[in-house]
């Protein structure tokens, strides 16, 4: 769910006017994961525009502490979500770590990146939540670390199913800057797409992994 709907809409905005996020029913994107997608998220962008990466900062410092409470450590996600993981845990004075998908090969062999106790809490950064599943590899790695995960902050999120049942199931709560729902309608408002074009988005939400097969 999102932090709140005031934050969830500019964040949105703001994600579209740079292109972090683009819109293309009629030209789908190809996803890593084979799937045809209308839409492409890329939030590493907002990194190089300093007044947005300053207002996401600061919107999830501001409301971490607000929801979760003021915790001990930041750690972010590699690699989408380290830059702004070390800007939020800059902005709350708190140590910061990130986490690899899978430990190095060679030298410590660590996937924990920095110094973290055990029994610290923490709150994971994400830059996006799709299915879920590289996230919640990050907060199991936490987990095996001692680190007690109070939730995972992200500054976008699909609204997958699967992602819901994912993160139910790990028993991680989740929270985000903006999501696809508060995006559409935005979308549609600020004339990025039409009403028609809304609903091809609203269909694929429904079943991305099928709506690919479908317009082939």
């Amino acid at each position: 769910m999102v932090f709140n709907k005031e934050t969830a809409a500019k964040t949105a905005e703001l994600l579209l006017q740079i292109n972090a996020i683009k819109l293309n029913p009629g030209n789908p994107f190809l996803w890593s994961s084979g799937w045809k997608s209308p839409i492409y998220c890329d939030n590493r962008v907002t990194l190089s525009f300093p007044p947005i990466r300053n207002y996401l900062k600061e919107e999830f410092a501001k409301n971490i502490e607000k929801q979760f409470g003021k915790p001990d450590v930041i750690a972010g996600v590699a690699t989408g979500a380290i830059g702004i993981g070390l800007l939020v845990a800059e902005a709350l004075a708190l140590p910061f770590v990130y986490v690899r998908p899978e430990p190095k090969k060679h030298g410590r062999q660590n996937q924990i990146e920095g110094f973290l106790q055990k029994g610290q809490h923490v709150v994971v950064i994400e830059d996006l939540i799709s299915t879920g599943n590289s996230s919640l590899m990050a907060v199991e790695a936490l987990r095996e670390a001692g680190a007690q995960v109070k939730g995972m902050a992200a500054i976008f999120d699909y609204g997958f199913d699967v992602a819901r049942a994912n993160f139910k199931k790990s028993n991680v709560d989740l929270f985000t800057l903006s999501n696809y729902e508060h995006l559409l309608p935005l979308a549609v408002a600020k004339r990025y797409i039409t009403e028609t074009e809304e609903q091809t988005l609203v269909e694929w939400r429904v079943n991305p992994a099928g709506w690919g097969m479908e317009v082939e």
